[in-house]
């Protein structure tokens, strides 16, 4: 089984860890992961400046996927909610499916809707299935608590993201238990971890990142785990930064769910990156089997 890998544009440089874990684990998995060098960036940055730069670079990607005849997979949530968000437009609105297909068939490209996006954890959860995750892991992790982040995009808007019930979503939690880990109830589970805001209002991003690590901390939990590129850097720098800033305690650690998955199936630690988190993941190891 192959996919066009779409990588998102920050880990290269600030969480190649992701990128590495991430190699490993679907290589354990018999995944075979395609490398597009004419992807682009899905847009995100231009969202809110440009709609239709935005769409233009999403559907640039589709094309070129469906031109390799390789469906796309993703580990980074808001290019999933990026992605899926243009193909249904262009699914949906004739209007938007004509002009953003105009340009892009100046260069030879054309939409024809015919790829799937598939998000890491979808693919993890309905290809795999949360059995063969338990039945592949070859350690297991001696029940730490992690409080499990799904961040926004692969949850919202349902109609869009086809992923789980954005209000109480349960398949990544089930992933981190098929692991042996200790899935908590946390009151801030789905909301926001204030990456969106970082860069306009800090203060204002790191308060909502403090108040997510303090409702992970009354669950009784002992990390954090996620899949979003963002959130990762929102509760590993962001939360360095407020524990530095703010004399805020001790931090609570995130570990990416490659990461911890890796470590179940026999992917050495610094494959996967353990030690280049910004917050002392470590910890995680003292849990293995």
């Amino acid at each position: 089984m192959n996919f066009a890998i779409f990588r998102c544009c920050p880990t290269s440089v600030l969480l190649k860890q992701y990128e590495t874990s991430t190699d490993a684990v679907l290589a354990r998995l018999g995944v075979g992961l395609v490398d597009i060098k004419e992807f682009n960036c899905c847009g995100q940055p231009l969202k809110n400046y440009d709609y239709k730069a935005y769409l233009l670079a999403s559907v640039r990607n589709l094309c070129i996927a469906e031109r390799h005849n390789l469906n796309i997979l993703t580990v980074c949530n808001c290019c999933y909610g990026n992605l899926k968000n243009a193909d249904h437009l262009m699914k949906q609105d004739a209007s938007i499916r004509e002009e953003i297909s105009g340009i892009l068939n100046r260069e030879g490209l054309r939409y024809n809707g015919g790829i799937k996006i598939r998000h890491f954890l979808d693919f993890l959860y309905s290809d795999i299935g949360v059995e063969q995750i338990r039945q592949k892991a070859v350690k297991k992790l001696d029940k730490p608590n992690i409080a499990v982040h799904y961040g926004c995009h692969i949850l919202r808007p349902r109609e869009i993201a086809e992923f789980d019930n954005p209000e109480k979503p349960s398949k990544f939690d089930q992933l981190v238990e098929a692991l042996g880990a200790q899935s908590t109830d946390w009151d801030a589970k789905v909301k926001c971890c204030g990456a969106p805001v970082f860069g306009v209002n800090d203060n204002l991003a790191m308060d909502i990142t403090a108040m997510k690590v303090s409702e992970a901390r009354k669950s009784g939990a002992q990390f954090l785990c996620v899949s979003c590129v963002y959130c990762q850097l929102q509760f590993d720098s962001v939360q360095k930064m407020i524990v530095e800033k703010r004399n805020n305690g001790v931090p609570l650690p995130s570990i990416l769910y490659t990461q911890l998955l890796g470590l179940c199936l026999g992917v050495d630690t610094e494959t996967l990156g353990i030690k280049e988190n910004q917050l002392d993941a470590g910890g995680i190891l003292d849990f293995m089997k």
